[in-house]
Formats: C-alpha cells, sequence, structure tokens
C-alpha cells in the first residue's frame, strides 16, 4: 500500500469525495462512449455521381445532417452491381456509421451471382425504403426513332445492329430491357457499364441506342434535347412527360414497372440505432422542401418500416428469379 493512500485513508472526507468523483465519472463515460450519433455517418452508394443513387443521396443529405446533428458523407463506390458497396458496408462495424444506399440490384444480385462474398439477408438489416419511381427508356437524340413503337419497328429492320446500356448485368434496366427484348420479338444487344453516368454519357455520344434509367438522372440532357425519352415504364405518364407514352400504352397492356432505392445497416447495428435511423431517413422525406425535390425529379418518397423493406426485399427476389428462370436469361 503506498504512502498516498495510506494518507488518504485517514482522511476520510478527502477519500468519500473522491470515491463519488469518480463514480460520477462512469456513468457520463458510459454516456459520451454510447451516445449516437457523437461522429459523421456515411452513406455508401454503389455507382458513381450522375446516378439515381447519387441523385437521392445528395437531395436528403443536408436535412438528414440536421437531423442527425452530425455531417453525413457520401462515399461512391461503385463496381460490379452494386456488390463491391454491399459487400464494404456488410463487413463494417455494426455501429449505425456505415450505412447503404442501395437500389434495386440488391434484391437481384443473389439471383446474378452465386458466389457472393455476403449474404444479402442475413448481413444487412433494412432501415427504411427510401422512394420507388418510374423509369424512363430514354435514346440517342440521333436515332431515328421518337418513340417505342418506332423504336421497335427499327430494331426489327435492323437486328442485332442497336445495343441498349445497364448499370451492370442483372440490374434492374438490364432485366426491363430483356423483358422488352423477349416481348416485342427484337434483337438488341446489352452493354453493361458501371452506373447511371457513364451509360448516359454513352448514350450521348450514340455509343448505346437506348437505357431504362430514372428520368432525374436523364432530365438535364432531355430537356437540352440531346437525349429522347421514348417511353415510361410506371403505371401512368409522369407530369413532367405528358407526351411519352407508357410502355403498356405502346402495345404491351400489363406492363409496370419501378425501381427503388432504400436503406440498409450492417447485420447487429443495434435496435435502438436502427430505431433513429429510421425516425431521421423517413422525416427528412417528410420535409416539404427534400419532398418537393424528389417529386420533381421523378421519385415517389414512401419511408416504410424495417420490417415492410425486408419483406419487401424478398418479395423482389422472388419475382425477378421467377423471372431470370422462365426468360432462361444467362449472366456471363
Amino acid at each position: 500500500m503506498t504512502r498516498a493512500l495510506v494518507s488518504m485513508m485517514k482522511k476520510p472526507k478527502l477519500l468519500s469525495l473522491i470515491i463519488a468523483f469518480c463514480a460520477g465519472l462512469v456513468p457520463w463515460t458510459a454516456q459520451a462512449q454510447g451516445a449516437y450519433p457523437n461522429k459523421p455517418v456515411t452513406l455508401v452508394l454503389p455507382f458513381p455521381p450522375g446516378g439515381s443513387t447519387d441523385i437521392v443521396a445528395r437531395t436528403i443529405q443536408p436535412r438528414l445532417s440536421a437531423l442527425l446533428g452530425q455531417p453525413v458523407l457520401v462515399d461512391n463506390r461503385s463496381g460490379a452491381a452494386g456488390v463491391i458497396a454491399t459487400n464494404y458496408v456488410a463487413k463494417s462495424a455494426p455501429d449505425g456509421y456505415t450505412l447503404f444506399l442501395s437500389i434495386d440490384t440488391h434484391a437481384i444480385n443473389p439471383i446474378v451471382y452465386k458466389d457472393l462474398p455476403y449474404d444479402t439477408f442475413k448481413d444487412l438489416v433494412p432501415v427504411t425504403l427510401l422512394v420507388r419511381f418510374p423509369l424512363v427508356m430514354g435514346a440517342y437524340g440521333g436515332l431515328p426513332a421518337n418513340n417505342l413503337k418506332e423504336f421497335i419497328a427499327l430494331a426489327r429492320s435492323q437486328p442485332g445492329k442497336l445495343n441498349y446500356a445497364s448499370t451492370g448485368l442483372g440490374s434492374m434496366n438490364h432485366l426491363l430491357a430483356e423483358n422488352l427484348k423477349s416481348l416485342a420479338g427484337i434483337d438488341v444487344l446489352h452493354v453493361p457499364y458501371k452506373g447511371g453516368g457513364p451509360a448516359i454519357q454513352a448514350m450521348l455520344t450514340g455509343e448505346v441506342a437506348f437505357c431504362f434509367l430514372s428520368y432525374a438522372a436523364q432530365k438535364g440532357q432531355m430537356q437540352a434535347g440531346k437525349l429522347k425519352p421514348l417511353a415510361v415504364t410506371g403505371a401512368r405518364r409522369m407530369a413532367d412527360l405528358p407526351d411519352v407514352p407508357t410502355v403498356a400504352e405502346s402495345g404491351f397492356p400489363g406492363f409496370e414497372a419501378y425501381s427503388w432505392i432504400g436503406i440498409f445497416a450492417p447485420a447487429g447495428t443495434p435496435d435502438a440505432v436502427i430505431k433513429r435511423l429510421h425516425q431521421d431517413f423517413t422525416a427528412t422525406l417528410q420535409d416539404p422542401e427534400v419532398k418537393n425535390k424528389l417529386v420533381a425529379a421523378g421519385f415517389e418518397p414512401v419511408g416504410s418500416t424495417p420490417q415492410e423493406l425486408g419483406q419487401f426485399v424478398r418479395r423482389e427476389y422472388d419475382k425477378w428469379a421467377k423471372f431470370v428462370k422462365d426468360a432462361k436469361i444467362r449472366f456471363e
């Protein structure tokens, strides 16, 4: 026993004060360490800037940051149709500071890739479905077709000579184009890219004839006349494109398809953190300014519960797995 400790023990009042002070530090320290969030939160995106995920992320970023009380960072990690970004988040610490802002490929990649480095349904947990949106079949401005019917006639007259872009094997735009190819009986070639931005650049140069992408990603180029909208995949025409028919109106009754974007966290993230994230993401979607910007860009804000998003992803997986099997699509 040290002389200092013996000396303190001889002074009961001093010793009591020191013990009380140290005891008071314990809950304060625990509270400081456990408070969420107490540092920046990162949204990991599966595609480069210019596409739908990037547009949605940067639209919600300022308001979400204000609600969380911490900076919200956007980290674009493109490649392998979202597999690289998904794996990064799945292997991240389950503390709520690294989140995955994913698009529809989240439910489709388990169909495309049989050796994923993560388990889609076990290694990530849902937070909320942010938005859903119809896709617009955009085309190269110089293409001699101004709507889907004219495009199909053109493609039938030039079998195997026209091609289309996608954001990767098994992406929604890949599967929709293959679906159209089958329904219309046309022969068009698939050219995969690493995201919506690169796909748009390919259309602008005429490297590809068309691509199914969000209106938000193509809006500026369409307004400038550099790209032309041929059809919309939703159930009704878009307010910004009143003269552009739906795919269903163009000779394919019942055709209806939407893409979607959701938030996921690494498995093991505390329930309290998921609850806080769900609260702030859904509040962000309800903010008038954020909501108006999303709607103007062609997005439909949703804000589901975590459970609803989990069930939705499973249904999407089942639907597209059946389509791929029935259509005999091979991902090679």
